[in-house]
């Protein structure tokens, strides 16, 4: 019983160090969120520069998130800052779909495969958005070009497989894009049979101008 005292006062001291991270960490991952969503609004604006540069700070802030919490696995693997972590990939991916450039690995971005897979299934559902902008600006063509990328994002989705607790509850997020996609399918389906209803009414008005 003589060490009790110093026992306790190494795991006070143990406890003090992992609690001072955790603030650490969810303060970091706060800001990253919203840093992350920024940059999502900002491609949305087609401010590409300003989304480039906000990626930027929140890779930086990953990584300083990431580095405190190498000693303390279940802090890292603890539901904040998972999902800060998927917020990253969300917003790396978005950047990249929306520029048609390859898709950022989840080694590149430092993220376990779980929270990878909950960025690309939100940052399918995201793309409905940048879809629906441009339809409204009847660009149909390249809107069916992103509704290919959300389609195909889907479809590997589903071939995803495994229990909830390895996955970190994908199986909902991927019936959730199923139904963004099919919403978003049905859009431009009646923007596309809107415009040809169009131009076969300008086609026969000017037949009949010209009879």
């Amino acid at each position: 019983m003589n060490n009790l005292n110093d026992i306790i006062e190494q795991i006070r001291h143990d406890f003090e160090a992992k609690n001072a991270a955790r603030d650490t960490a969810l303060k970091r991952s706060r800001e990253l969120i919203r840093y992350c969503s920024l940059s999502i609004r900002a491609c949305h604006r087609h401010e590409f520069d300003q989304a480039l540069d906000l990626l930027g700070k929140v890779s930086e802030l990953a990584a300083q998130m990431t580095a405190d919490l190498i000693a303390y696995p279940d802090l890292y693997y603890a539901g904040y800052t998972r999902d800060a972590l998927k917020e990253l990939t969300e917003a790396h991916l978005v950047y990249a779909l929306i520029h048609h450039d390859l898709l950022p690995t989840p080694q590149s971005l430092n993220v376990p495969h779980s929270a990878y897979l909950g960025g690309l299934a939100e940052a399918a559902t995201e793309m409905r958005r940048y879809i629906l902008d441009l339809v409204r600006q009847d660009r149909l063509e390249e809107a069916e070009a992103y509704f290919d990328k959300m389609d195909d994002i889907y479809s590997v989705l589903v071939t995803i497989d495994f229990p909830d607790a390895i996955t970190g509850g994908l199986r909902r997020q991927t019936d959730i894009v199923r139904g963004v996609t099919e919403r978003t399918r049905g859009d431009l389906t009646v923007a596309v049979r809107q415009r040809k209803l169009e131009r076969a009414l300008r086609d026969f008005e000017e037949q009949v101008s010209n009879a």
